[in-house]
């Protein structure tokens, strides 16, 4: 339920946020989508463990520079770039830059399943 006033299908984004930081959790399924998304504000050296979904995931950077690890594979990637891990495959990124990353995660899924490794 929204603490704020918004119109219908407006999620507030302080009513998905995560802890006392900007980055915020959305599941669909709580919104009448078919999609959850997280969006994460890391400071330098800060990312999510190793870890994967049974659906595939798709990261578009907004800002910064991400080191992204999708199984055996490493690349960086920066504001304005995207990337796809499939389904059942550990990933997780981590903030290389020096500045805040702001990336976006979405899962296609209406829930958001998740099992981490380490």
């Amino acid at each position: 339920m929204n603490t704020t006033s918004a119109p219908e299908g407006v999620v507030v984004a302080g009513d998905i946020r995560i802890g006392t930081g900007r980055s915020r959790r959305f599941v669909g399924a709580e919104h009448g989508a078919d999609v959850s998304y997280f969006y994460v504000e890391n400071q330098p050296g800060e990312g999510p463990g190793l870890h994967w979904h049974p659906y595939s995931e798709t990261w578009v950077v907004l800002e910064g520079t991400a080191r992204i690890r999708v199984g055996d594979e490493n690349f960086v990637a920066e504001a304005g770039d995207t990337a796809t891990g499939p389904a059942r495959v550990p990933h997780c990124f981590t903030n290389i830059g020096d500045g805040v990353l702001r990336i976006l995660g979405i899962h296609a899924s209406p829930t958001i399943i998740q099992t981490f490794l380490d």
